[in-house]
C-alpha cells in the first residue's frame, strides 16, 4: 500500500471503530486533527494525556519529536467545555532532559487500588514515572520486559491490561522470576484473575485491550479484531466472566501505526459539568 492508501484505510478503520463503540452505548468524544503540521500518530491520544476522577489532567513528554505537535491546547479546551478540570499536571518539560513517559502507553493504571504499573524502556523514564505517582498519590510498580532479542518492550500497555477483576499479562516477556511472582501476588492480592497471554498473542495486541463501562453500566472490553481472534477458547471463557467483548477491524492502524485498540482511546474520568 502507498501512503495515501494507508491513510484512507486507517481513516475508514477509525470511523468504523467509533461507530462500533457508539453502537454499544459508549459516549465517544472525537476531535478532528488539523492538517498542519502533519500528525500521523494522532490516532493514539492516550500517549499524551490522561484524566483522573478528582479532576486532574496530566500531559506527558513524548519520545518522538514528530508527535509533540499532538499536544494541542484546543483539545484540552474542548474537554473543559464538558468536564471539570481542576488541576493540570504538566510533565512535558522533561523532554528537554530526554526523559519521557508516554501516558497510558507507558503507565497502566489500576485506579481502583491506586496502583500504577510500568515497564522500563526508552519511552518510560523511572524518574518521571515516580514523579507522576507522587502527583497522583499512586503506588508505583516497576518491572522489566523484553522481546526475544532482549529489546525492551516499548510500552507497558502492550504487555498488559488491568481490569476491575482481571489482569491480562504476557509474563513470558518479564525475564526476572521475582518480578513475575511479585506481579502475580499483586494481582491476586487485589482479587484479579490473571489471564496469561503468549508472546505471539502479545504481538497480536492481545495485551492492548481496555475495560470500559457504557451508559447502561455494562462492563465491556474494547479490543481489535486481531487481538480478539488471537485468544484461545479458554482465555475467552475466562475474560467473558468479567466483561463482554467489543471489537473492530483496525489491521491497518495496528500494522502501520504500531498501536492497538487501547492506544486509540484516552479515557475521560473527569467529573462532567
Amino acid at each position: 500500500m502507498d501512503p495515501a492508501e494507508i491513510s484512507d484505510q486507517a481513516l475508514r478503520e477509525f470511523e468504523e471503530f467509533v461507530s462500533v463503540l457508539t453502537f454499544h452505548g459508549l459516549d465517544v468524544t472525537v476531535i478532528d486533527d488539523t492538517p498542519t503540521p502533519p500528525k500521523p500518530d494522532a490516532v493514539f491520544p492516550n500517549n499524551w494525556f490522561s484524566t483522573h476522577h478528582d479532576g486532574t489532567l496530566v500531559t506527558y513528554p513524548l519520545f518522538a519529536e514528530s508527535r509533540r505537535a499532538e499536544r494541542r491546547e484546543h483539545i484540552l479546551k474542548k474537554l473543559a467545555e464538558r468536564f471539570v478540570i481542576s488541576r493540570h499536571v504538566k510533565l512535558e518539560s522533561e523532554e528537554q532532559h530526554s526523559r519521557f513517559l508516554e501516558g497510558t502507553g507507558s503507565v497502566v493504571f489500576d485506579h481502583q487500588n491506586r496502583i500504577a504499573l510500568a515497564c522500563h524502556s526508552p519511552r518510560t523514564d523511572e524518574q518521571v514515572f515516580r514523579k507522576l505517582c507522587y502527583e497522583l498519590a499512586y503506588r508505583p510498580v516497576l518491572f522489566r520486559a523484553s522481546d526475544p532479542y532482549h529489546n525492551p518492550i516499548y510500552h507497558t500497555n502492550v504487555v498488559m491490561n488491568v481490569g476491575h477483576s482481571y489482569a491480562i499479562v504476557c509474563l513470558e516477556v518479564i525475564r526476572d522470576d521475582s518480578e513475575v511472582n511479585a506481579l502475580r501476588y499483586l494481582f491476586e492480592q487485589h482479587g484479579k484473575e490473571v489471564v496469561e497471554i503468549s508472546l505471539s498473542q502479545m504481538f497480536s495486541f492481545a495485551g492492548n485491550m481496555l475495560q470500559v463501562r457504557n451508559y447502561k453500566g455494562e462492563s465491556l472490553i474494547i479490543a481489535s479484531e486481531q487481538a480478539y481472534q488471537s485468544l484461545t477458547h479458554t482465555q475467552l471463557l475466562q475474560l467473558e466472566k468479567h466483561s463482554r467483548f467489543v471489537y473492530a477491524d483496525i489491521d491497518t492502524i495496528e500494522t502501520y501505526g504500531g498501536g492497538g485498540a487501547r492506544c486509540m482511546v484516552a479515557e475521560i474520568f473527569l467529573p462532567p459539568k
